[in-house]
């Protein structure tokens, strides 16, 4: 296939916007849905948190993903049926259990199908357009994902039950339209069950790779994690914000600091190595939390933060893609699975450091909660810096010992 015939890469990244559109779904469209049928807050709050749960655990079967047929047929099938059972979730409503169960099985085939694809990109793009692929992929998953709160929301209110749900699982089939034109490397036609023990040699060689293990403690370490953005949502009332205002920040507003964080990555990701230009986006956002603290406690208070937050969570994802499809390489037999490791560590410091989000506010309300956010980060970023910095050293020195000893 003739290079002209491809895709641009902006195109190929936006077929990373299943995820946004998914979790568009998932964490708005739904609750709101289930709010309006009167079900409790914390039954609400309990389906979500059990469907997000595959963002943690489907990287244990990502090793599929890498034999037997193409990441293309991969990333197809698991898209066709992530589509099928987010339909079969929103013709359930009603019903909490199979809701629970559906909206589970969805985002276990959205991640799948997020390994799938980054397998695939990292195998035909390439490295000077990475960058460029990382910043499209999450400002597809903002404007796509903000646009499809907007859909589901409508549907859901206005159409018949049957035709929103066909009408929003029809929508993660979007991206899919790009595939054809994007070129399929061959698969690895092994059978895992046929050649089970060296190819999970193989996997296991992966998490002992030395720069693998280092990217790991980086993602699950609390340097550029801003999961103070998934609480801010809540805290209108500590900024007398109305509940309309909160709706349209966290709508538009929030969408459009989204795509402004994704897009920044392009204008400063030769200003320092990738692992530093993580810290330190980390180390910028937390000092502008504390920042937000001198701040009155106004609705204007409140829309700087929840956009503020939302853009530097976005350009730190932005980031860490960057970081993971370096991490990948071009041909790498594994490229899926290591892809889906390292995509899923970044959700473990987003779950712990709630809990010390949650514990500050309790002690000192909005303060506490972004100086305790605002303060992990900052100590993090530092001692991961000295780490990094050692490592760096080591590995120069190794090299140099290595050089004298051949000549």
């Amino acid at each position: 296939m003739k290079s002209h015939s491809y895709a641009p890469v902006w195109l190929m990244g936006l077929t990373a916007s299943v995820l946004g559109m998914f979790f568009g779904i998932l964490v708005v469209a739904i609750p709101e849905a289930l709010r309006a049928r009167h079900v409790p807050e914390a039954s609400v709050a309990a389906i979500t948190a059990v469907a997000m749960s595959p963002a943690f655990w489907s990287f244990l079967v990502s090793p599929i993903l890498d034999v037997r047929f193409s990441r293309r047929w991969y990333s197809v099938v698991t898209a066709f049926l992530a589509a099928i059972v987010t339909t079969l979730a929103l013709l359930n409503l009603n019903h909490l259990g199979l809701l629970e169960f559906f909206l589970l099985l969805a985002n276990f085939f959205v991640t799948l199908y997020m390994g799938a694809l980054g397998g695939w990109l990292s195998s035909i793009v390439m490295e000077e357009g990475r960058n460029r692929l990382s910043a499209w992929m999450n400002i597809g998953n903002a404007a796509f994902g903000g646009l499809t709160v907007g859909i589901a929301v409508k549907a859901l209110d206005h159409l018949p039950p049957v035709l929103a749900a066909l009408l929003l699982g029809s929508v993660l089939l979007l991206p899919c339209a790009v595939f054809p034109w994007m070129p399929a490397p061959a698969a690895d036609r092994r059978l895992a069950s046929a050649s089970f023990r060296k190819f999970f040699g193989e996997v296991i060689s992966l998490v002992k790779r030395r720069d693998v293990l280092i990217v790991l403690l980086l993602f699950v370490a609390p340097t550029a994690t801003f999961a103070l953005n998934d609480m801010v949502g809540g805290l209108g009332p500590d900024f007398h914000a109305s509940r309309h205002l909160v709706g349209v920040i966290g709508g538009i507003g929030v969408t459009l600091g989204g795509i402004a964080g994704s897009y920044s990555f392009r204008l400063i990701d030769r200003l320092l190595p990738l692992r530093f230009l993580y810290l330190a986006v980390g180390v910028t956002g937390a000092l502008f939390n504390l920042g937000l603290l001198l701040m009155p406690r106004t609705p204007v208070a409140f829309a700087t933060a929840m956009i503020a937050e939302n853009l530097f969570m976005l350009l730190s994802m932005t980031v860490a893609i960057a970081i993971t499809f370096d991490t990948v390489g071009r041909d790498n037999p594994l490229a899926a699975t290591t892809f889906s490791v390292l995509f899923a560590a970044p959700n473990v410091p987003i779950t712990y450091m709630l809990y010390v989000d949650a514990w500050g506010y309790s002690r000192h309300g909005v303060a506490g909660s972004f100086g305790a956010d605002a303060g992990t980060s900052i100590v993090a970023c530092v001692a991961m810096s000295a780490f990094l910095v050692w490592v760096s050293g080591r590995g120069r020195a190794r090299a140099r010992a290595l050089s004298e000893a051949d000549t």
